[in-house]
């Protein structure tokens, strides 16, 4: 049996750890480099630190403090903190169905928010006013501020809206010429 590391010691036989303690690791440069583009850095610090709005019209409000909780922990997207400014924000969740009376508070705090910004629209009610078909009701969100990523349901579930989540990070990956948005260059 080999020697074993005075400062370490296995729980379990070393066979178990053979593999790993005696992979071939090429030690050209080690661990001090990393390519890749500064924009795709932008990307991924965006993407890992979103900050929604709450707010909350009508039933689907009560899922989407859900999600926050422990069972479904949408810490784990890095978009826990949940802001009641516009100006501390960059994501608007509209849960609920959109008033007449309410369409131009939601444009303006839209207008409020700092750039980038994006919206999901959560529920049947806010993407196309869903059973209230009159007068009193928009019917849908992205005819008052452009939506982003769209959750269908009545009341959709927690886990819709943290896929919803997942999808508007992989949009914000996928984005170019986000390094030239930041220096306002484009």
């Amino acid at each position: 049996m080999d020697a074993v590391d005075p400062k370490f010691h296995l729980s379990q036989p070393p066979e178990l750890f053979a593999r790993i303690d005696q992979e071939d690791i090429p030690d050209e440069f080690g661990e001090s480099i990393v390519m890749t583009t500064i924009g795709s850095v932008v990307n991924w610090g965006r993407k890992n630190a979103i900050w929604p709005m709450s707010f909350g019209l009508a039933c689907c409000a009560i899922e989407m403090m859900s999600m926050i909780g422990s069972r479904f922990d949408i810490s784990r997207f890095g978009a826990e903190v949940m802001r009641g400014s516009p100006r501390q924000s960059d994501l608007m969740i509209i849960a609920g169905r959109v008033s007449n009376k309410m369409a131009p508070v939601i444009r303006r705090l839209y207008e409020q928010m700092s750039e980038p910004k994006w919206v999901i629209s959560m529920g049947a009610c806010a993407t196309s006013g869903g059973v209230f078909n009159n007068y009193a009701i928009v019917q849908g969100v992205n005819q008052v501020i452009p939506v982003d990523v769209y959750v269908p349901g009545c009341p959709p579930r927690p886990e819709q809206l943290i896929h919803a989540i997942t999808l508007l990070q992989e949009k914000i990956s996928n984005e170019r010429g986000s390094f030239k948005r930041v220096l306002n260059l484009a």
